[in-house]
């Protein structure tokens, strides 16, 4: 358990569960904020029970009892559902805290308890660059622009852009099967029969027909601004990793792995790539 001392006389008793994928808990108290170890991805039940006895046990031990208690936005991610059940038993107030804002928040919290530089006092912008976050609009956010400043010592955020939304061609199967994702993208500026030859490598062509019929119906399609998700697809796209994901990140990893390997290039072919990044930049 690390602790930080700040210098804040708030009388609140705060809590914070952490979102699903790396899991971890502080507690604010008295001017000290208590965060705990990383008990990695709660989605492995073990990891969450790991994670519930340690976090119940400190607050026990400390006798601590929270009045407010802060979460992520998703309604279905389990440390959301924790927070949910302490509130009726202590009867905190419950905050839901946006996915990317959250992470935001904590760069500015950096700031302020590192002192490497002063906090903004006004206003200040945020860029989160993510794969997956519940949005206010309930669509799924990964890509965002923030802008957040105080009034009447409240913090306000507003989010004033964000990349463009893709399609999850089925949902959460999209993050496990890149060449959904790239169906998506593709479908954006490419015919049915443009699209399929990026795509016959996984899948047949019964298969990208049933695809597609899907994605032009909009059945079990969702849209997000993640930029995971665009990763994803690109680095399917250049070969670098299969269709099915190994591992969280696997292929955002291979992508970065494989993009900065250096290359001995001859001085045409150093004008020519250099042109290319020219008009690549164009597109956005």
């Amino acid at each position: 358990m690390q602790t930080y001392k700040i210098n804040n006389p708030a009388k609140d008793v705060i809590l914070a569960v952490g979102p699903e994928s790396a899991g971890n808990f502080s507690v604010f108290k008295n001017g000290t904020i208590y965060h705990s170890e990383h008990f990695g991805d709660l989605l492995s039940e073990d990891n969450f029970s790991t994670f519930q006895k340690n976090m119940l046990d400190f607050l026990s031990k400390k006798k601590i009892t929270p009045n407010i208690i802060l979460s992520d936005l998703h309604p279905q991610y389990k440390t959301t559902i924790l927070a949910e059940d302490l509130v009726k038993e202590t009867k905190a107030k419950h905050i839901k805290i946006q996915h990317h804002l959250a992470h935001i928040l904590s760069s500015y919290g950096e700031n302020v308890l590192s002192k490497t530089k002063d906090a903004p006092k006004d206003i200040f912008y945020g860029i989160a660059m993510d794969g997956t976050g519940y949005g206010y609009d309930e669509k799924i956010w990964g890509g965002e622009v923030f802008k957040l400043y105080f009034k009447n010592n409240i913090l306000i955020d507003e989010r004033i852009g964000h990349l463009e939304d893709q399609i999850l061609l089925g949902g959460e199967l999209a993050i496990r099967e890149p060449a959904r994702m790239l169906t998506g993208i593709l479908n954006n500026f490419l015919t049915k029969e443009e699209i399929f030859p990026y795509i016959q490598k996984y899948y047949n062509q019964n298969q990208f027909n049933l695809l597609y019929s899907q994605l032009q119906q909009n059945f079990n399609c969702l849209e997000t601004s993640s930029t995971g998700r665009v990763l994803d697809a690109a680095s399917l796209l250049l070969g670098f990793c299969d269709n099915t994901r190994k591992y969280k990140h696997e292929p955002i990893a291979m992508l970065e792995k494989n993009s900065t390997i250096p290359l001995t290039l001859s001085p045409q072919l150093q004008t020519e790539r250099y042109q290319i990044i020219l008009d690549t930049t164009r597109i956005f």
